[in-house]
């Protein structure tokens, strides 16, 4: 498996990267229900295209397994299949933009409790909590900087 930084954004390609995301979604979003998660899916390509970098890991099959998605040194989106959870892709991505793109910062849910562990766990700390998340939906969300 290969981190490879993406160009060009076809239209496979953001359908692939949306498959990853709802999976991705579905496993570790427990509080949003489907309708919910079926209006956000409608901005997922549109982000997606218009996010400044974006850095794929692929499958042996070059088929998008995690990916994320980096503005201004800052995190803006992380999604691993659900199936290729627990194998180390989301840390071999968040190492090599903060490496190679100096992300310092990030947003996550609260609700998201694995996805607050892993954060911490690779020197993130909270510095401050928001009742309603960026589109002003009543889900806490937590700004996390590099420790």
């Amino acid at each position: 498996m290969k981190i490879i930084e993406v160009k060009e954004r076809t239209t496979t390609l953001i359908n692939q990267l949306l498959e990853v995301w709802e999976d991705s979604v579905k496993a570790t979003h427990l509080f949003l229900s489907s309708t919910e998660i079926e209006n956000i899916k409608k901005y997922v390509p549109q982000a997606l295209k218009e996010v400044s970098f974006l850095v794929i890991i692929g499958n042996e099959n070059h088929v998008p397994i995690a990916f994320m998605g980096i503005e201004n040194q800052k995190l803006e989106m992380l999604f691993i299949k659900n199936s290729e959870r627990g194998k180390g892709l989301g840390k071999q991505l968040l190492n090599y933009g903060t490496k190679n793109y100096n992300v310092n910062e990030l947003v996550v849910n609260e609700q998201n409790p694995l996805a607050l562990g892993f954060y911490e766990y690779l020197g993130f700390r909270t510095y401050k909590r928001a009742e309603l998340d960026e589109q002003g939906n009543p889900y806490p969300i937590l700004y996390m900087k590099l420790d």
